[in-house]
């Protein structure tokens, strides 16, 4: 079987980490990118950092690119604008920079993180959203200057959700496979950030969980390998929530 190649941003913990694990266990080869402690390191709050983290993959590479999953992000203990700045303009600048490798390999597949937040946040900005989307950076940061962390993050994940669905038809085209999943809360130092937090703290088991207990970054990390796997061959634009249920029961006719 031939080796796989994968550009997998946010290696050095959680998701990321547990992602890489599982595509090195099956024989993939990862080029990881993160802050520090990966092949490439990189910071995908700036605009300089964002396009070292595109050069570096592409830098390391022999060939065509097998898939990317863009999963660095921040939580909603951080400030506003950093929050937005790395989930989303971070994320989606990664995803489009690293097209044109993906669109060179055949049946190549990528993967972005959103969040079940974009459903249980009643706080969601649409005009946050709606400048991410657009691409308005200078606008986005702005807005999320005045609005609370948990709303940036939601808002974030929202922008992110929408901007892949808007990619179907070029990516499709292109016959490169985009997906997004929407995690609910699993064990992470991301989640630990949260609960600490005098404000985040204790709204975070307050979430309800059908099956009774939050995930593990590895359950998140399955059905993300899966997508990227040729077994998804035909799943697109979708948008998968993998948090125990919530979403079901909080919204049950939703579909």
């Amino acid at each position: 079987m031939t080796q796989r190649t994968f550009a997998v941003s946010g290696v050095s913990s959680g998701l990321g980490a547990a992602l890489r694990a599982r595509l090195e266990g099956q024989g993939d080869r990862v080029i990881g990118i993160d802050l520090r402690g990966a092949e490439v390191n990189a910071d995908l709050s700036k605009v300089n950092g964002r396009l070292a983290a595109i050069a570096g993959v592409e830098k390391l590479l022999d060939g065509a690119l097998d898939g990317v999953a863009s999963i660095a992000g921040v939580g909603p203990h951080l400030e506003s604008p950093l929050v937005v700045a790395v989930n989303f303009f971070g994320a989606l600048a990664l995803i489009d920079g690293l097209f044109p490798l993906l669109r060179m390999r055949e049946g190549a597949a990528c993967v972005a993180v959103s969040s079940n937040s974009i459903t249980l946040d009643p706080t969601v900005r649409a005009d946050l959203v709606d400048a991410c989307v657009a691409g308005d950076e200078a606008l986005a940061l702005s807005i999320a200057g005045d609005v609370a962390g948990n709303t940036a993050y939601a808002s974030s994940k929202l922008a992110v959700a929408r901007a892949i669905r808007r990619r179907t038809t070029l990516w499709g085209e292109a016959g490169v496979r985009l997906n997004a999943i929407a995690p609910g809360p699993f064990a992470s130092a991301l989640l630990d950030a949260s609960r600490a937090d005098e404000t985040l703290g204790p709204l975070v088991d307050l979430v309800p969980i059908p099956l009774g207990r939050q995930g593990s970054a590895d359950e998140v990390a399955a059905p993300i390998a899966w997508l990227l796997s040729e077994e998804a061959s035909w799943v697109h634009g979708s948008l998968l929530f993998v948090d125990g249920g919530t979403d079901a029961l909080i919204r049950p006719n939703a579909i």
